[in-house]
């Protein structure tokens, strides 16, 4: 893998990284319990909970990537990094930004 290479996916994963730190954020805020004595009618309650049950999976999916992600950038500098452990060909960018745990180029994928 080329240095240059090598760059630009840090970049890449640096920037994904930083908007799902974001979105991560956001999503704790809007996963925070109502309190039982707030005056909310009971089908508003119920769509308060179906709503923070949508949230609370979206912020554990945004959590598991955002680990994928600071995994990928702790062994970017693995000379392995980026290779498919399968046939040795470089595994593409697009790939890696998509699924940064991916050890496999999408040929060997398949």
């Amino acid at each position: 893998m080329t240095n240059d290479y090598k760059e630009q996916v840090k970049s890449l994963l640096e920037q994904k990284y930083s908007r799902l730190k974001k979105q991560i954020e956001e999503l704790k805020e809007l996963v925070v319990p109502e309190g039982l004595d707030s005056a909310v009618g009971r089908v508003s309650r119920m769509d308060a909970i179906n709503n923070r049950s949508i949230n609370e999976a979206a912020l554990r999916k945004k959590s598991v990537q955002a680990q994928k992600i600071e995994e990928a950038l702790k062994d970017i500098d693995n000379p392995n990094f980026g290779k498919c452990y399968k046939c040795g060909a470089l595994i593409q960018k697009e790939r890696i930004m998509l699924m940064p745990e991916s050890k496999v180029c999408v040929k060997c994928a398949g």
